[in-house]
């Protein structure tokens, strides 16, 4: 089967399609067809080697979320058979044409492959993040990147729980902040003032998605370093405030079908920028990298496995 990989850290250009052995479904796992994957910050982080304690050894395949058709179920595993469309968190690379799943829901009817594959990561963060401040009736949230994937689950499930929601991006996204029910302000100097004036009886709460050295700025609006979670910000402990990175064992796996219970009914959507072939992922990853992107970008195989 095709994959996308990079067998050394670098630029997007180390990303290529390479020829690999297909994955079998294990105790506990299911395996599907991949008809999308979507490309996170966290996937060119890798790539860059960010996050490494050591030199790569061995290609990896890049992404973790991803939506398709269900082909082989494992031992153990109920309620899902083949042919089931489902989405989650892949195991061993999302980017793939076949690939192998344990944390996954039904996608929901009338939502896109290319959608579901946008949910996995930003949902779950999403809910997480929220859980850890504590979320609810009647507070007030501020989200820096509100636009962003995660940010844009956040708002949606920040307004499910009742709270208020003041979200930081970039003007042309701010029509769209506003559609989602939150209210948006630019991002930058001037930050405290202008959610002042937006909010003049205070912030509750904030959650800091862009890491683009905001973290000062929500300390003095929320009053308190313990009422702020950063997932992007990694000097945070310096200052008090809390990293959720997704790299520990508290991971809010039931907002996934949380996410397709709303968006069946109508009531989540993330939006999908831009589409991509899988020999294109260098291009995904570079306009990833750049910021700015409005929801979700997606790969695409050229050929889905079993079509």
């Amino acid at each position: 089967m095709k994959a996308v990989q990079f067998s050394e850290y670098g630029d997007p250009e180390v990303l290529h399609v390479a020829d690999v052995d297909e994955p079998h479904a294990g105790p506990g796992q299911i395996r599907v067809a991949v008809r999308a994957a979507s490309v996170n910050p966290i996937d060119w982080k890798v790539r860059k080697g960010m996050m490494a304690d050591g030199p790569l050894a061995a290609p990896v395949t890049p992404g973790s979320d991803v939506a398709g058709v269900v082909d082989e179920v494992g031992e153990g595993v109920d309620g899902v058979a083949p042919g089931d469309a489902v989405f989650g968190f892949a195991i061993g690379g999302a980017a793939a044409e076949r690939t192998l799943l344990e944390h996954y829901a039904r996608k929901p009817e009338g939502v896109s492959f290319e959608e579901a594959a946008g949910y996995p990561v930003a949902v779950e963060t999403a809910a997480r993040t929220l859980d850890l401040l504590g979320v609810g009736e009647g507070q007030t949230l501020l989200i820096t990147g509100a636009a962003g994937g995660v940010g844009t689950a956040a708002v949606q499930l920040a307004r499910r729980r009742g709270a208020r929601v003041i979200g930081t991006a970039s003007e042309h996204n701010h029509d769209f902040l506003r559609s989602l029910g939150a209210e948006p302000t630019t991002y930058g100097d001037g930050l405290v003032e202008r959610v002042r004036a937006l909010a003049p009886d205070g912030v509750d709460l904030a959650l800091d998605t862009a890491g683009r050295g905001a973290l000062p700025d929500l300390i003095e609006l929320t009053g308190s370093p313990e009422k702020v979670v950063t997932i992007a910000d990694f000097s945070a402990p310096e200052l008090g405030v809390r990293v959720s990175s997704g790299r520990g064992t508290e991971r809010a796996y039931h907002a996934l079908a949380e996410a397709a219970q709303l968006a069946q009914d109508g009531q989540f959507s993330l939006p999908v920028e831009r589409t991509f072939a899988f020999r294109q992922a260098a291009d995904a990853q570079r306009l990833s990298e750049a910021g700015h992107v409005r929801g979700k970008l997606v790969l695409v195989p050229e050929t889905p496995a079993g079509s």
